[in-house]
């Protein structure tokens, strides 16, 4: 994906080789911090377990496991850190934790950045067969259909069906990989079984299978309802919200900048995101998660959410140099 660039042109070179620098240091300390949190509600939820006082650090537990997407979708594109192959590292924990293998991931977030937005190809439109209506976009949104279905992934994938757009090697390889993965899963059952214990409920599935909510509001509106153009810059959109929110999505909430400039690490998304609009001369498709999600429950109760999709831009920040 680092040779991806969704708007050519846009950035000076140089200005864009800045952005572009990758810090071990910045990586580690955005890590260290979501993984040290993890631990801190994990042990919060221990010490209070069969309390009310155990309410609010499962809730926290759970909305931490499940931004872990967002640090495993960082290592993905190898921005979390200088060093590649500690990325590779990370990226195998986050994926096991999240159900979601990392060389598939990869792969299929390739294509997505490929071609966001295209009914006949971005593979994240694919998965879910179709516009979305009220029935089926509810259970997705609090997690059901989310979980059922990657959980159903890892076992087609395991029997040998994958995607056409994975290559022989991908495909042997990516085969296996769920393959080792269910090991895992089935490994942690059994020792489960074996000591009596509902730890990896209570600490890992429990509250990450529940709480998938508060990540699937930003999931979901990085593009649904956008424009089917290909272009990032109007079928990806941007959220505003608090900076506690960006810290868990590792600023992922600047998601038309990444869209357009993959290559740009975390730490320098919201410079990134500053540049385009200097040079755009607008504001990208921008809102915040309720926002969004009050709007589109409210169409997708007059009907099914349409093909077409909407353009949703700012002008009034348009710079006149920009508009001649």
């Amino acid at each position: 994906m680092e040779d991806f660039v969704g708007r050519k042109n846009l950035i000076p070179p140089a200005r864009m080789r800045e952005l572009c620098k990758r810090s071990n240091l910045k990586g580690a300390i955005q890590t260290a911090s979501h993984f040290g949190a993890i631990g801190l509600t994990g042990f919060g939820l221990y010490m209070t377990w069969g309390t009310w006082w155990a309410v609010p650090f499962f809730i926290a537990h759970g909305v931490l496991l499940n931004f872990l997407f967002a640090a495993q979708h960082e290592f993905n594109h190898y921005t979390a850190f200088k060093t590649r192959w500690v990325n590779d590292v990370f990226n195998r924990i986050t994926g096991f934790v999240q159900l979601y293998p990392r060389d598939y991931e990869r792969w299929y977030h390739f294509e997505h950045h490929r071609h966001t937005q295209d009914w006949d190809n971005d593979p994240e439109l694919i998965s879910r067969g179709g516009p979305y209506d009220l029935a089926s976009y509810l259970p997705y949104l609090i997690g059901i259909t989310y979980w059922t279905g990657r959980i159903k992934r890892l076992f087609i994938v395991a029997m040998g069906k994958t995607a056409p757009y994975f290559t022989e090697k991908q495909t042997r390889k990516v085969v296996l990989e769920s393959r080792l993965h269910l090991l895992g899963y089935a490994v942690v059952i059994a020792l489960s079984v074996y000591f009596q214990t509902w730890a990896a409920v209570i600490y890992w599935i429990g509250p990450m299978f529940t709480m998938k909510i508060f990540q699937n509001v930003q999931n979901i509106a990085e593009h649904t309802g956008l424009t089917h153009e290909n272009d990032t810059v109007h079928n990806t959109r941007t959220i505003k919200t608090w900076w506690i929110f960006r810290w868990m999505a590792w600023n992922m909430q600047y998601h038309t900048a990444h869209h357009t400039f993959p290559a740009v690490p975390f730490h320098a998304l919201p410079a990134l995101h500053a540049e385009l609009v200097k040079h755009a001369g607008y504001e990208p498709p921008t809102t915040g998660y309720l926002a969004f999600q009050w709007r589109f429950i409210r169409k997708l109760m007059k009907g099914p959410e349409t093909r077409d999709g909407e353009v949703e831009i700012d002008l009034s920040h348009t710079q006149p140099q920009a508009a001649e």
